[in-house]
């Protein structure tokens, strides 16, 4: 694994921290369909990991990229997971993020949760997964999400967003995009560039959490990384072991190369409607 190392510590942080973040991707194998053995293997995880301000997780980190919901084992523990990872954000003083199957007004939707010490924010997968058949079981999000976190904006997205430029156009509304994905290893390529392009076109620190190993369908090498806005890779996980990364992101060093350099300034007004 490629981390900066950083002493652990108890207690809030205060707003002089928030200059800068700490922030930490995770890359974890999944065991099909077993939310209380993901969650026990995560904690070990996150025991081991550096004292950080976020720790972003996988898509469908408790159960795996399932088109099945409806099984016992899978939208089912969904309160479950999310309680464990109010209580873990509460222990680490941080958020925790990374999507879960749910199951809300009768249909099924793999939602984003950014789970912080004493509130909850969602953001439902918007653009699903049609080549995998995730049209045909999950119901697509409407609303584009931003989130705000110890002076901090994060977009979130997942997985099959990527491949979506306007659905992600900044706004000048964030400073970091969040990627969770269960993204397997014939298209992994894609997954590299994409995520440089996301830094480079909207200036920002991309933070992507990524899976290894197997399921019924694929198999997962990761590629787990912090982006910052330049396009460079500051810290990743090593391809295909379980692992974390982590990195400090920098407010000063963002804003001056936004003034040196206004792209965003110069870009077109592309939108997306959202509806509901």
């Amino acid at each position: 694994m490629s981390t900066t190392e950083f002493e652990r510590h108890d207690g809030i942080r205060t707003d002089e921290s928030r200059n800068q973040l700490r922030a930490t991707v995770l890359q974890t194998d999944i065991v099909w369909c077993h939310a209380a053995a993901n969650r026990e293997h995560l904690e070990s995880l996150l025991r081991d990991a550096p004292s950080s301000d976020i720790y972003l997780l996988p898509e469908m980190f408790a159960t795996g990229f399932c088109m099945q919901p409806g099984l016992p084992g899978v939208a089912a523990t969904a309160e479950d997971t999310l309680e464990w990872m109010r209580q873990w954000a509460v222990r680490l003083d941080a958020a925790l993020a990374g999507s879960l199957p749910v199951e809300a007004d009768g249909r099924f939707y793999n939602r984003f949760f950014f789970v912080m010490p004493h509130s909850v924010e969602a953001y439902d997968k918007r653009h699903l997964f049609t080549y995998g058949g995730e049209d045909k079981v999950y119901a697509p999000g409407q609303k584009r999400v931003v989130v705000e976190f110890r002076g901090w904006r994060f977009l979130l997205q997942v997985c099959y967003d990527l491949r979506f430029p306007v659905f992600a156009r900044n706004r000048g509304d964030y400073e970091v995009a969040l990627y969770v994905a269960n993204w397997p290893v014939p298209r992994i390529r894609v997954w590299d560039a994409l995520l440089d392009a996301r830094a480079l076109e909207n200036q920002c620190y991309v933070l992507a959490s990524n899976r290894v190993g197997h399921d019924p369908v694929a198999a997962y090498d990761g590629h787990s990384r912090v982006i910052d806005p330049y396009g460079k890779v500051i810290a990743s996980c090593v391809d295909g072991q379980e692992g974390f990364a982590t990195a400090v992101l920098d407010r000063e060093r963002l804003e001056a190369f936004r003034r040196k350099f206004p792209v965003l300034e110069d870009g077109d007004a592309f939108t997306f409607e959202e509806n509901g």
